[in-house]
C-alpha cells in the first residue's frame, strides 16, 4: 500500500483541516484549472461555483491548458474556458469529505476558507489499442491526486 503525503507545509492540527482524493480517474489538466479557480474562496462559495459549473452556468477559466479551448463571454481577463463536469463532481465529493473532517474537529463549516488546493498526475495505467495487421498503439490513462487544506477564518 503506498504512503501518500501532502504538499502543504506548516500544517497545524488545531487551525487547519485537510482532505484528499488519490488516484481518481479525472483529467489532471481540468483538475489543475479548477484548483486555480477555487483557491482562496470560502468553502460554501466554492461549492456553489462548482455546482454552477456542473449546470453549465459558470465556466472555469483555463489559464495554462488553453490551446484550442473555446472562449467564453462570461469570463473577464482569461477568455478561454470550459465546463469540466466530471472533475467538478469529484471536487464536490472532496468538499463533503473536508466538511466532515472539519465537523469532527469541531470547526465552524460556514467559516472555512480554502488556503491550499493542488492537483497533480498520479500513476499511469498502460494499455494498448488494437490496430490492423496485428499491431497496437499505446494508450495511457493517467490518474489524478487532489488535496485540499482549509482554515477557519
Amino acid at each position: 500500500m503506498p504512503h501518500f503525503s501532502y504538499s502543504f507545509q506548516n500544517y497545524d492540527k488545531t487551525k487547519h483541516v485537510r482532505a484528499s482524493l488519490r488516484e481518481v480517474d479525472i483529467s489532471h489538466k481540468h483538475a489543475r484549472e479548477i484548483c486555480k479557480a477555487i483557491n482562496g474562496m470560502k468553502l460554501s462559495r466554492a461549492r456553489e461555483y462548482l455546482e454552477n459549473v456542473i449546470a453549465k452556468k459558470e465556466p472555469v477559466p483555463f489559464r495554462r491548458y488553453k490551446l484550442e479551448v473555446g472562449h467564453r463571454s462570461e469570463l473577464q481577463g482569461f477568455p478561454a474556458g470550459r465546463y469540466p463536469v466530471k472533475a467538478a463532481s469529484e471536487f464536490i465529493k472532496l468538499f463533503d469529505n473536508l466538511e466532515s473532517n472539519a465537523e469532527y474537529k469541531g470547526m465552524d463549516i460556514d467559516r472555512l476558507k480554502i488556503i491550499h488546493v493542488a492537483a497533480y498526475p498520479g500513476i499511469k495505467i498502460r494499455n494498448f489499442i488494437e490496430r490492423a495487421f496485428g499491431r497496437g498503439s499505446p494508450r495511457f490513462n493517467i490518474l489524478t491526486h487532489v488535496e485540499i487544506v482549509a482554515m477557519e477564518v
